[in-house]
């Protein structure tokens, strides 16, 4: 059993990093996780986050790892330079660039994940007109893995594909290839498949081995999905920071502003993503525990309020509108009435995200399985029970394990090596 290979996931989230150890048979053996010091916007917080758990591994653990699988949110968008050296703050997913539109209609006239203010395409257009080429675009995952690596050539599909990546051709759009900035997009990997080995500095940095394999990962969310071993019949609802849908597909669902489709584990993959979540409750409620809180809602009860918990001016789903303005009043004087309207208000918007994934092709899910923080609120599921119509249970492995098993997936098949696009 010395010998079991171990795997490690490092899930990169909206408001801090977590990292997890599994063993050839999936079992969660150390996980540990860490808030960002400064912010979703600075990637050296994501980096130093990255050193500082890999270095609380146990020894044991940290010296039999034999792979590393990176996830991240994917929309946040840096520009570095060739040697991967930020040039400014990342643009994080939920920022909207309302002023490139008739650019993305141009670039993007089918419409798709990529054809949104909300997309990764449009703040690559707002970065390539700040900086200078030669640059790349690189988005959170992607540049953790370039860092791994010392080689910011590569990009994982999942999380490009708000950046244009188009997986029914496995190619950037035609209409990329005229563009001064085309150069600075990344040659795209599939999911699973091995990037390379460890930089021998970041070996020694780490305290790892050098044979440690660096495999291409998923986006956040989608990581969530593979922990979750969800059923056919099930949808599956990220409560965390931000309101995550994804429910699998027996084909691409119809592409729609704010919706993706991926491909995850041979299996198609679709969802959608809203700005709001946790984060707008933490917002609203600072140094107040929530838990305690709920408690004291009845969640078989309306609560009389009609809110909109956006966390600022700006939705991509269930609705594409980077203009939709929070609803945050009336605010009751009792603290657990005004949350039990806001936990309603995101309630309405995961109905209308299920809803906005059935009119675009994906079967309404019979049950949902829930992760996140908001997954430990048993008042909330009840709330989300009675007004969704579907039961629901709760998954506390992290994603950082799911992401984990794709190491170990090309730690067993270490010929995956796929290369789709290429510079």
């Amino acid at each position: 059993m010395s010998q079991d290979p171990l795997v490690l996931g490092i899930d990169l989230g909206t408001s801090g990093v977590r990292i997890a150890v599994i063993d050839s048979s999936c079992a969660l053996l150390q996980t540990e996780s860490a808030p960002y010091q400064i912010g979703l916007h600075n990637p050296f917080d994501w980096r130093d986050r990255c050193v500082a758990l890999i270095g609380r591994l146990k020894p044991d653990y940290r010296h039999r790892l034999k792979a590393i699988a990176v996830d991240g949110t994917s929309g946040t968008l840096l520009a570095c330079d060739q040697q991967g050296l930020p040039l400014a703050e990342a643009m994080p997913y939920s920022l909207a660039c309302p002023n490139v539109v008739e650019q993305l209609r141009a670039l993007i006239p089918q419409g798709g994940p990529a054809s949104s203010a909300s997309g990764s395409l449009a703040r690559a257009l707002h970065l390539v007109e700040q900086h200078q080429a030669p640059l790349l675009l690189r988005h959170q995952a992607d540049w953790i893995s370039g860092w791994l690596l010392d080689n910011w050539s590569d990009g994982e599909e999942g999380n490009n594909l708000r950046l244009g990546w188009d997986l029914g051709q496995n190619a950037w759009p035609d209409t990329f290839s005229s563009q001064p900035w085309r150069d600075a997009l990344p040659n795209i990997r599939t999911s699973g498949s091995v990037l390379g080995p460890l930089a021998p500095q970041r070996a020694k940095d780490l305290d790892l081995q050098e044979d440690l394999l660096i495999v291409a990962g998923t986006t956040d969310s989608n990581a969530a999905v593979l922990t979750a071993d969800a059923d056919d019949d099930e949808g599956i609802t990220v409560l965390g920071s931000t309101l995550v849908l994804k429910r699998f597909t027996n084909q691409p669902i119809a592409p729609g502003p704010g919706t993706s489709t991926h491909r995850v584990g041979g299996r198609w993959l679709c969802g959608g993503a809203s700005n709001a979540g946790a984060a707008v409750l933490q917002q609203l409620f600072p140094d107040i525990d929530l838990a305690e809180l709920s408690r004291q809602i009845d969640p078989d009860q309306n609560s009389g309020l009609k809110l909109r918990p956006l966390p600022r001016c700006g939705e991509r789903f269930p609705v594409d509108d980077p203009q939709l303005e929070p609803i945050l009043t009336p605010r009751p004087v009792s603290d657990a009435l005004y949350l039990h309207g806001l936990l309603e208000g995101l309630t309405q918007i995961e109905q209308a995200g299920w809803q906005r994934l059935t009119s675009l092709g994906a079967d309404p899910p019979k049950k949902i399985v829930t992760l996140g923080g908001g997954a430990r609120n048993p008042q909330w599921r009840r709330l989300r029970e009675r007004q969704l119509g579907v039961p629901i249970r709760s998954c506390n492995t992290p994603p950082a394990a799911g992401v984990a098993r794709l190491a170990l997936q090309a730690v067993r098949a270490p010929d995956k090596t796929i290369l789709l696009g290429e510079n």
